[in-house]
């Protein structure tokens, strides 16, 4: 059995950080180990919660906790999503070191949580700068959204060769593969969706329906860095997974869309997203 230790914000209500990516890493069969940044009543999306980011101290002592347990030697991959600020960004990459130096086969997967298209940055001050500078040369797996890749990488992206572009300078400063885990551009069909992987051996694009979400589920992005990151820990390659990751996300976001709720619905199509009834060929791009 694989293990991930998952480093991620936590809400009592929703599905976001930890909650978009635990449950769907166990129901893949990975062994999760949750380690929460945050406990905020629900996500900012809202435009009100409660609670509290959670000190770099707090994160470090818990990780210590984990670690006197000998957890990390059997950890095969480190995710991170939303870390709350710089010091908390610097024990999660220092916690990634430690696991990969304890087994040199483990991988960290950095879903470099910033910002979104319309929304701009919600984090605070001097992360975005940190994960660029910090974050992503530390990376093996980075799975940004549109809005981030454009800021990690220092350029608009508005077509595919754009993107590709993109990718690629972000893996010449240390991850192995970028996943793209939303990608609109120009030169696609509108009324579709699309994720884009991109690795040493290739560069693989898949495309799916956009369906008519209302507003749009927050957590996506964490969900699918989790359902890929799974299926590529179970020996799946990159377009593989990328095709399985694309399916159960837009299973989960086709059960979300029938139930009419703004919270993914990850526990009503969890059948779905294990074994999904749709798939989606993935186009080889180079």
């Amino acid at each position: 059995m694989k293990t991930v230790l998952s480093i991620q914000s936590h809400v009592a209500y929703g599905y976001v950080g930890n909650r978009a990516a635990v449950f769907p890493l166990q129901r893949l069969g990975i062994d999760a180990v949750a380690v929460n940044t945050v406990q905020f009543s629900n996500h900012t999306g809202y435009g009100a919660w409660t609670g509290q980011v959670f000190s770099a101290e707090h994160i470090a002592d818990v990780v210590d906790g984990v670690a006197a347990r000998g957890v990390l030697p059997r950890c095969d991959a480190v995710l991170s999503g939303y870390m709350g600020d710089v010091g908390l960004g610097q024990v999660i990459v220092e916690t990634a070191a430690r696991v990969k130096a304890a087994n040199p086969q483990a991988i960290y997967c950095c879903d470099p949580v910033m910002g979104d298209v319309g929304r701009g940055f919600f984090v605070r001050p001097g992360l975005p700068d940190f994960i660029k500078t910090h974050a992503v040369p530390a990376a093996d797996l980075l799975t940004p959204n549109q809005f981030e890749l454009e800021y990690l990488a220092d350029r608009p992206i508005q077509t595919l060769d754009d993107a590709l572009a993109a990718t690629a300078a972000l893996r010449a400063r240390g991850p192995r593969l970028v996943l793209v885990t939303s990608l609109t551009r120009q030169d696609a069909a509108a009324d579709s969706i699309e994720m884009l992987v991109d690795d040493a051996d290739g560069a693989w694009l898949v495309s799916t329906p956009r369906l008519a979400l209302e507003p749009s589920p927050n957590g996506s992005g964490d969900a699918v860095a989790a359902l890929f990151l799974a299926h590529y820990l179970k020996g799946f390659d990159p377009a593989d997974a990328l095709e399985q990751a694309a399916a159960a996300i837009y299973a989960i976001f086709e059960t979300t869309s029938q139930m009419g709720t703004r919270e993914l619905q990850l526990i009503a199509a969890q059948d779905d997203f294990v074994n999904p009834p749709r798939r989606f060929a993935a186009t080889r791009l180079r």
